[in-house]
């Protein structure tokens, strides 16, 4: 049975409590694989939930792999593993059309791509052709070939890794790349308790990690987001962060459209994942700096030194101080 025929339950076959149970499992079985990121590991199940894309961006080391691997891992359902270099070309990620000469026809071999957790590893050391490949199955799940729409399964999720960009032999992603990525988190270095662990305690890596939720269990838990309630008033709370990215005198750009859907919908997945079925003002401040921080360029008047990740994000948490939080 196919995905696609798995999630043809009733639409009350799964309630919240126990979509909250199972993500409780989710999230418990992640923490084994990465010690003392929960953060991280809670934002990556946001972005899951919401159906949106992750990127993971830091020095090599720190654990941006292990985690994507373990959260597609977590879910039964397909994975596939790409590295992505500077040779790359977009045939090696989409797939080719072949000539059969037993049937006289040309056929369409699918690439990696065709699977429900693609794990672009390293995407900033490919070219920006290749790069740009992911750009139509990220945004609307198909790959266009020769004229021809292949659709993607269900649930279909891109976790890049990527090195900071002035690390030799990367090319940074443009900001229509950046925008398809639902969030950008960063892992940094383990506190000295966590890391005294990853040193004596033997630590479950990912390829020995069962699976916690089926593909249909998934696809059932990402149906029940948008059933959150948001409050018309946080609709404007949000509405007027995004605004003042666009007015800030420090950002070039702002906040995109699809920006702010991608915080609407975040904030829905973060209410679920902290067992309610109902969203809060704080829901929405702890997700504007991971949702926005890629999705906002800093002016070119100040100095390249501060035209940083960690500029964009200390604008967008000055921005919230500003901002009135609705009661």
């Amino acid at each position: 049975m196919s995905q696609r025929e798995t999630i043809a339950a009733p639409p009350d076959a799964f309630r919240y409590p126990q979509a909250f149970e199972r993500l409780s499992e989710l999230e418990a079985s992640l923490g084994l694989a990465i010690r003392g990121k929960s953060e991280a590991v809670r934002l990556s199940l946001v972005t899951l939930l919401a159906k949106g894309h992750l990127l993971i961006e830091d020095v090599p080391g720190v654990g941006k792999t292990t985690l994507a691997q373990a959260l597609a891992r977590s879910v039964h359902s397909s994975f596939h593993r790409l590295q992505f270099t500077s040779d790359m070309l977009p045939s090696d990620v989409l797939g080719v059309t072949i000539y059969n000469a037993h049937s006289g026809e040309f056929e369409f071999k699918p690439g990696p791509v065709f699977t429900n957790f693609l794990l672009a590893d390293e995407i900033n050391r490919a070219t920006p052709k290749t790069q740009s490949a992911l750009l139509e199955a990220m945004n609307e799940r198909q790959v266009t070939m020769d004229g021809r729409s292949h659709p993607l399964d269900d649930p279909f999720m891109v976790i890049a890794t990527q090195n900071p960009v002035e690390h030799h032999g990367t090319y940074p992603l443009p900001e229509s790349q950046l925008d398809r990525f639902l969030m950008r988190l960063r892992m940094g270095y383990p506190d000295q308790a966590s890391e005294r662990a990853i040193l004596r305690d033997r630590i479950q890596p990912p390829s020995e990690m069962r699976a916690i939720v089926t593909g249909a269990e998934l696809l059932r838990m990402q149906a029940l987001v948008p059933g959150v309630r948001v409050d018309e008033s946080l609709v404007d709370y949000m509405l007027a962060i995004v605004a003042r990215t666009r007015d800030h005198e420090a950002l070039a750009l702002g906040a995109s459209p699809r920006g702010a859907q991608a915080l609407y919908r975040a904030t829905q997945a973060l209410a679920m994942l902290e067992r309610r079925d109902y969203a809060i003002p704080d829901d929405v401040k702890r997700l504007v700096p991971p949702v926005f921080a890629h999705r906002v360029t800093v002016s070119s008047r100040m100095s390249p030194s501060q035209r940083t990740h960690e500029t964009a994000e200390r604008i967008l948490n000055e921005i919230l101080t500003f901002v009135e939080v609705p009661l």
